[in-house]
């Protein structure tokens, strides 16, 4: 597992990471790059790297922004650990 403390420390660690990264979970609303800009800015460099959007908004409200080539899950929040790993757990085995 990889913790960024921001989006552009995310991005920085995809391009200049041999490391495989299965799934990214970041959530929708951050300072300075939102989490769909990350993640349209990463899909061409891991473009199997599957998604899960987090946020506190409706998905309807920032998944009309994302391209639609660009797979994603969305968990709403609030959520517990138990529904974050479910979640996980469903997107790795689909």
């Amino acid at each position: 597992m990889v913790q960024a403390e921001s989006a552009e420390t995310a991005l920085d660690f995809l391009e200049n990471s041999d490391q495989q990264v299965d799934i990214a979970i970041t959530d929708v609303v951050m300072p300075n790059m939102d989490g769909p800009t990350l993640i349209k800015r990463a899909h061409p460099m891991r473009p199997g790297m599957k998604v899960i959007f987090i946020s506190g908004y409706a998905e309807e409200v920032f998944g009309q922004n994302l391209d639609p080539n660009i797979p994603f899950t969305f968990l709403p929040k609030p959520f517990n650990l138990k529904e974050l790993a479910a979640k996980v757990k469903e997107v790795m085995s689909s």
